[in-house]
């Protein structure tokens, strides 16, 4: 008796616990439909790629020098700055050159001691000549008379090119303009000590100017010396007719992109260091077309590039997997995977799934989708 009276409460706690279940089973909500979602499409359709390509670059001189002394000292005076207008001959700088004038004045001495020594030998030869005419000396100490005139005229000749090149040392002390043109960049300040060679000033010289532009390594094979370019300058939007000058051999080591001079045809020249830039072919046919779509179309499944694909009939979206020729800015040029005439969505790609019903977005305004 006792045993059954134990067994009567969790026998009852089982039937709570049963009703409960039931209870909370009745009562779960069925999830809500996922919303349609209205989507942007685009009809795919051929149009022209793009035949010629722009680069943006800078107009340079021709010809530009990287100037300095050719002996070392101390700079004492720079004479123009960056953005004046020189002429041939101009002084630009000098540096201290009073050791040079000193060593050039040294050299003068040494000639005109060389000289005396020369004058000395050739006294002493005609006098033994005329010794040697009347038999009183041997043909001999003659000889030996000549030779120290011989020598005496060598280290007079030794010691007048030393004086040369000492005078030479004593005008490099100036820096002078090697051509007319404009001062682009100074690298070195008055009392500062600057070795031979050393650059201290850029000149761009007057004359023709090239349009400089970097092409990447890509589109190097595109491009060839002699090719016929056109150049816009952007302050003056002026066009003019070039050609391509100059292709760097290497690429620079940082950009990897090949230097390319475009020299520029026509009067007058463009201000140096304005913007310019040069369209050329980019080597396509111009009848050649291509199926495109904007960059927003495509996203990324594991590594594949895919699209959605209206389906008009069940008013779905499906998955189409696609291959990406190439970019053209804000577009990419699709090599295979669709057909003309299919609808891609365009917009909001990231919260579709496979399957997913959608309906197609209509403007309010019919002005606000052109």
């Amino acid at each position: 008796m006792v045993s059954t009276l134990r067994l009567r409460p969790s026998l009852g706690l089982c039937v709570v616990a049963l009703v409960a279940l039931t209870l909370s089973a009745c009562s779960r909500q069925a999830p809500a439909p996922e919303p349609v979602r209205a989507v942007k499409l685009l009809e795919v359709g051929a149009s022209p790629l793009q035949t010629r390509v722009e680069y943006a670059g800078d107009v340079r001189a021709q010809t530009e020098s990287r100037l300095g002394f050719q002996v070392a000292g101390k700079l004492v005076q720079r004479a123009v700055n960056v953005g004046d207008v020189v002429r041939q001959g101009q002084v630009l700088a000098e540096i201290d050159g009073q050791d040079y004038a000193l060593a050039a004045q040294a050299a003068q001495a040494q000639v005109a001691a060389a000289r005396t020594q020369r004058d000395l030998a050739q006294a002493d030869w005609q006098r033994f000549s005329a010794l040697k005419e009347k038999g009183f000396i041997s043909g001999v100490e003659l000889d030996r008379r000549r030779a120290s005139l011989q020598s005496a005229q060598a280290q007079l000749e030794q010691a007048q090119a030393q004086a040369a090149a000492q005078s030479n040392q004593s005008s490099y002390a100036r820096l002078l303009a090697p051509a007319a043109g404009v001062i682009t960049a100074v690298s070195a300040e008055p009392g500062q000590v600057v070795s031979a060679g050393t650059a201290v000033l850029q000149l761009a010289h007057d004359g023709p100017r090239d349009a400089v532009i970097a092409v990447p390594e890509g589109a190097r094979g595109q491009v060839a010396v002699g090719q016929a370019v056109q150049v816009r300058i952007w302050s003056t939007a002026e066009r003019l007719s070039a050609t391509v000058r100059e292709i760097a051999a290497s690429a620079d080591p940082v950009t990897r992109t090949y230097s390319v001079k475009v020299g520029l045809q026509g009067q007058p020249q463009p201000d140096l260091g304005a913007t310019a830039y040069v369209s050329m072919d980019s080597g396509a046919a111009a009848a050649q077309a291509a199926l495109k779509l904007p960059t927003t179309a495509l996203w990324q499944q594991q590594g594949a590039s895919m699209v959605w694909r209206f389906d008009p009939a069940s008013a779905t979206v499906q998955a189409q997997r696609v291959e990406v020729g190439s970019v053209e800015g804000s577009e990419v040029v699709i090599a295979s995977g669709l057909e003309p005439g299919m609808q891609v969505v365009v917009t909001g790609t990231h919260v579709l799934t496979q399957g997913q019903k959608v309906s197609v977005y209509q403007p309010r305004h019919p002005e606000a989708a052109h």
